[in-house]
């Protein structure tokens, strides 16, 4: 028998009768460590709760998982972690593992700090759009930027889950997430984020010294958040609801605003760079070779394409729109090969 249990965001102090029942009936409880951190104290007082063998489980061993499975195969079970189980997919992976194998699994649900950060900072649950973990190797950093901006093209809001590593005892510090965002804005060049963007950083969701700030980033990077863990909170279009209960619940050293209200689709970016320069390049063709009759239908087709181009964006069609400027490009292109000229210069 394989039990996953939730511990919630409380600590041991949280733990539900039933999740207290099944710790003390429990032959082997697994405590997963890798997914939050947890206090000296914490871990005697959840060991103190368990009757049977306690045993800690790093990341490679719920990972692997052969050690667990074997002791489930004629034994009672539990791996134990903080949150809700299943917010962590090894778990997931984990349970299928033990259902090919025969082995009965059951679950006992809890709060999650993903899930209940969203609620303490007053925001709607409904407006949140995929999370994402930043993790401190910078070739993680583009794949966060990126998420940031289609959840704000969206509307919505961007839950950044900082990177916790219990072996090196490492947790990524904000104020270093802060760092690394804006220098995929260096490099990017998106308009996805910057000194004025409002963020909202959430430490130690379910706490006793839980702590909840929000302002400008320029203003956080000058804050100490304490110890981990932190969550950071990129809002997307607020709700006036939501910003009035930020405003109650956190500690906002800055007004809050919609962070999705400058941001631009990245085929509207390009589309109002290149659809002016073609538009600069056929006038400057057409001047050239405007009583050359052998090439009017290149003149006029690309015409026509730079305005579908401009059709299709007013539409909304930005996929037609930046393909119907490609092609006006292409034409322009050939003339400037086959005569010789650059209408771009």
């Amino acid at each position: 028998m394989l039990w996953f249990v939730g511990l919630g965001i409380s600590g041991p102090d949280g733990i539900g009768l039933d999740t207290l029942q099944i710790l003390k009936k429990a032959d082997i409880v697994f405590f997963e460590i890798f997914t939050s951190p947890i206090s000296q104290p914490e871990l005697l007082k959840i060991k103190n709760t368990v009757k049977g063998e306690f045993k800690t489980a790093a990341r490679w061993m719920v990972e692997d998982g052969k050690i667990i499975l074997k002791d489930a195969r004629k034994k009672n079970v539990v791996l134990l972690s903080y949150g809700d189980p299943y917010i962590a997919t090894t778990h997931i992976e984990l349970r299928t593992r033990a259902i090919l194998e025969k082995i009965k699994t059951k679950t006992i649900h809890a709060a999650s700090a993903i899930t209940s950060l969203v609620g303490e900072c007053g925001l709607h649950y409904y407006k949140v759009g995929k999370p994402v973990t930043m993790m401190n190797e910078k070739q993680s950093i583009p794949s966060v930027y990126y998420t940031i901006y289609e959840n704000l093209i969206a509307g919505s809001h961007t839950i950044i889950i900082l990177e916790y590593n219990n072996d090196k005892k490492f947790f990524l510090d904000p104020k270093d997430a802060f760092s690394n965002l804006l220098l995929a804005e260096k490099e990017q060049k998106r308009n996805v984020i910057d000194k004025s963007s409002f963020v909202i950083v959430a430490s130690r969701i379910g706490a006793k010294n839980q702590k909840i700030v929000a302002g400008k980033l320029s203003t956080l990077k000058k804050i100490d958040f304490g110890k981990p863990p932190h969550s950071i909170i990129i809002p997307g279009r607020m709700h006036f609801t939501e910003s009035d209960a930020l405003k109650v619940l956190a500690k906002c050293l800055d007004e809050p605003f919609d962070n999705s209200s400058r941001i631009k689709k990245i085929s509207d970016q390009m589309l109002e760079k290149y659809i002016p320069k073609a538009r600069k390049a056929l006038e400057e063709v057409t001047k050239q070779f405007k009583e050359d009759k052998s090439l009017q239908s290149v003149l006029e087709n690309a015409n026509l394409y730079l305005y579908d181009a401009e059709k299709f964006q007013s539409e909304g069609k930005e996929e037609l729109a930046v393909l119907s400027i490609g092609y006006a490009e292409g034409l322009i292109d050939a003339l400037r090969f086959s005569k010789g000229i650059d209408p771009w210069a």
